[in-house]
């Protein structure tokens, strides 16, 4: 597409609209003729954005839209239509673009869990170091299965939510340093191989696996999304790219605010998973099937409706209008 060309055919338009939103009365006439110039620019904006690498024009064309659509509208969306933007475009789309970054903290959690499992089940020496005999077969003969039963359900399944948010709660709040992502990652990793490994050397690795996997699948999903949120917006700082650094950490800041909003749902579901699936009297293979298909529909969930947001250009940042101006820059 010819930008210089495209805009001198358009910008007349553009600059009517502007004037029409800024006058404080309007006749019949000025509302409809600024309904129909809104319309064109809208669409201009999606061709500008799905055609060019102009931050600049982009961002012009986007306030334009915005401050037309705002005095057109007079209000905001319906709290159920914000509602239902946030889980099928916002959330699924933040979190689509960051799946590499989640992908990584998966992989690198399993190699440090299954490292250090592996070294604890055959190395008795360090399983001495992690406590005596007697305190060893009290966790795996009994505190590691009652650690789901011995609290009502509904108040376990709060715990849980609550636990779980937090240490999500500590991949956002660390993002911005790297450093601190990577520790939380580490000592979820950490604890999780020294159980799996002393019930390994104590023959109940199936008792591991039957209680962890029913909502461990869909718990840790939720840890590593919000790691890889986290690990963009420090990325986004150390190579912002053509953004400014301001600009792209405040990009990916707001995006892991979206993806934040959106996992305290996806962790009450694990929560809930958790406490009423994982202690129930269901066979193992139920237990882990349920959990698998909580986590495989999430899965799907993202796929389908952020691999469709990201294509059409949503980010899960605030809408335009709402994000603020950006100074142009190269490139």
């Amino acid at each position: 597409m010819d930008l210089d060309a495209f805009v001198a055919v358009h910008s007349a338009d553009w600059n009517s609209l502007d004037r029409l939103t800024k006058r404080r009365r309007l006749t019949g006439a000025e509302v409809d003729e600024m309904v129909l110039l809104y319309q064109r620019a809208a669409t201009h904006l999606s061709v500008v954005r799905s055609s060019s690498h102009d931050p600049a024009l982009v961002a012009r064309l986007s306030g334009t839209v915005g401050r037309a659509r705002t005095r057109i509208s007079g209000s905001n969306e319906p709290p159920a239509r914000e509602f239902a933007r946030m889980f099928t475009v916002s959330f699924p789309a933040a979190v689509y673009r960051s799946r590499w970054w989640s992908l990584g903290a998966a992989a690198g959690s399993a190699l440090v869990s299954l490292a250090l499992g592996w070294w604890v089940a055959v190395t008795p020496q360090v399983q001495a170091s992690v406590g005596n005999e007697q305190q060893i077969q009290q966790l795996v003969q009994n505190d590691f299965e009652s650690y789901y039963s011995e609290n009502a359900a509904s108040g376990f399944a709060v715990q849980v939510w609550t636990n779980n948010a937090w240490v999500a709660a500590l991949c956002f709040v660390l993002g911005i340093t790297g450093v601190g992502v990577v520790y939380v990652l580490a000592q979820n990793a950490l604890n999780l191989g020294l159980i799996g490994g002393l019930m390994a050397a104590n023959d109940r690795l199936d008792l591991f696996f039957g209680l962890i996997l029913p909502h461990g699948l869909l718990e840790l999903t939720c840890v590593f999304v919000a790691a890889g949120a986290g690990l963009k917006v420090f990325w986004a700082w150390v190579d912002p790219g053509p953004r400014s650094r301001g600009r792209a950490v405040g990009e990916e800041g707001r995006a892991m605010v979206t993806i934040a909003i959106g996992l305290v749902v996806v962790l009450l579901v694990s929560g809930v998973v958790e406490a009423f699936v994982t202690p129930s009297p269901l066979p193992t293979w139920g237990r882990i099937t349920i959990g698998a298909v909580v986590w495989l529909v999430f899965l799907g969930y993202v796929w389908r409706y952020g691999r469709t947001a990201a294509l059409a250009g949503e980010t899960g940042d605030l809408a335009a209008e709402l994000a603020g101006d950006v100074r142009p820059v190269a490139g």
